[in-house]
């Protein structure tokens, strides 16, 4: 069974924001750079109790690690049923205000 996933507008912003900084850069890269997210999105979606806990006192609060290159992205998510997860976050690894 796989689970639907919807973003929370922060994360949406999250990714206009990760797309744009590097389309300026590099718009391959961008390119891949979502692609990469889009298959973290579908790992989620498949079996996402294994990812991590982000928060020892909440077992349904994950995180993903969606590997690119020598760095990556992470995926901050919640379980919300047994159909649906609600991503909260997206981030660059090499970010800090991921929290």
């Amino acid at each position: 069974m796989n689970y639907r996933i919807r973003l929370t507008e922060a994360a949406q912003e999250d990714l206009e924001q990760l797309f744009n900084f590097t389309v300026q850069h590099d718009f391959e890269a961008a390119e891949r750079a979502l692609e990469a997210i889009e298959k973290g999105f579908e790992l989620i979606k498949s079996i996402p109790f294994s990812c991590r806990k982000a928060n020892s006192s909440n077992p349904f609060l994950r995180e993903s690690i969606i590997p690119l290159g020598s760095s990556g992205y992470l995926a901050l998510f919640e379980i919300e049923d047994d159909e649906m997860i609600t991503v909260l976050a997206v981030r660059h690894q090499r970010e800090d205000d991921y929290y």
